[in-house]
C-alpha cells in the first residue's frame, strides 16, 4: 500500500511539474506541482488565468477604465498597439480595484504587447499595465502606498501597495506590476 501511495504522489508531482514546464495550467497542476523555496518578500507563483483581449477589454470597459494605443490597434506583436491578449485575470481585477479605490479616471497606455522589458513578471507575461500619470492617480499612489525607493536599472521611484503590487513612476507613465488583484 505504501508503494502505491508513493507512486501516485510521485506521478502527481511529476505530472504537475511537466504541466507547469509546458505552460499548461490546471487546478491539479497548481496543487500537485512541487513548490520551490521562495524568499519571504517574493510573490507566490500560483497558477494564473489568462484572458483574451476581448474578454479583458470588456471587463475594463465595464469598470469605466479606458485605454489608448499610439498605433490605434490591439495586435500583441506590434509595439505600437495596446493589447490585453494573454493578460492575467488578476491584473485586470487589480486595475478595477485601483479604479474603485482611487475614484480617478484611468487610462491604460500599455498592456501585453511586445516592446516592453522581459522577465517573469513582465507585460508580455500578463503581470503589468501602464497608466497615464494623471494628478489624481499620482497623488493617490504617492499618498497611499509605501515608497520603496528607486528601481534598479532605471531609477524609477517605486511604491508598494498593502497587497504587494508595485507602482513604478517611469518618465511618462505609471508601470504597475500586479502580483494579485489588490484585494478584490
Amino acid at each position: 500500500m505504501a508503494v502505491t501511495s508513493t507512486r501516485i504522489r510521485l506521478g502527481a508531482l511529476l505530472g504537475g511539474a511537466v504541466l507547469a514546464a509546458t505552460g499548461v495550467s490546471t487546478a491539479q497542476s497548481a496543487v500537485a506541482a512541487p513548490s520551490a523555496p521562495v524568499a519571504a518578500d517574493a510573490p507566490s507563483a500560483a497558477a494564473v488565468t489568462k484572458l483574451s483581449h476581448s474578454d479583458a477589454a470588456n471587463r475594463l470597459r465595464g469598470a469605466g477604465i479606458s485605454w489608448t494605443s499610439s498605433g490605434g490597434c490591439s495586435d500583441r506583436n506590434n509595439p505600437s498597439c495596446t493589447s490585453f491578449e494573454q493578460i492575467n485575470l488578476t491584473t485586470v481585477q487589480g486595475a478595477i480595484t485601483l479604479k474603485g479605490a482611487t475614484g480617478c479616471a484611468l487610462t491604460i497606455t500599455g498592456g501585453t504587447e511586445t516592446g516592453h522589458a522581459s522577465g517573469t513578471y513582465s507585460h508580455w507575461n500578463g503581470y503589468k499595465l501602464d497608466f497615464s500619470p494623471t494628478s489624481c492617480l499620482s497623488n493617490y499612489i504617492t499618498g497611499t502606498f509605501t515608497n520603496i525607493g528607486p528601481r534598479p536599472g532605471d531609477g524609477a521611484q517605486q511604491y508598494k501597495s498593502g497587497s504587494g503590487n508595485v507602482y513604478a513612476r517611469e518618465s511618462n507613465h505609471w508601470d504597475v506590476t500586479y502580483y494579485n488583484c489588490g484585494g478584490c
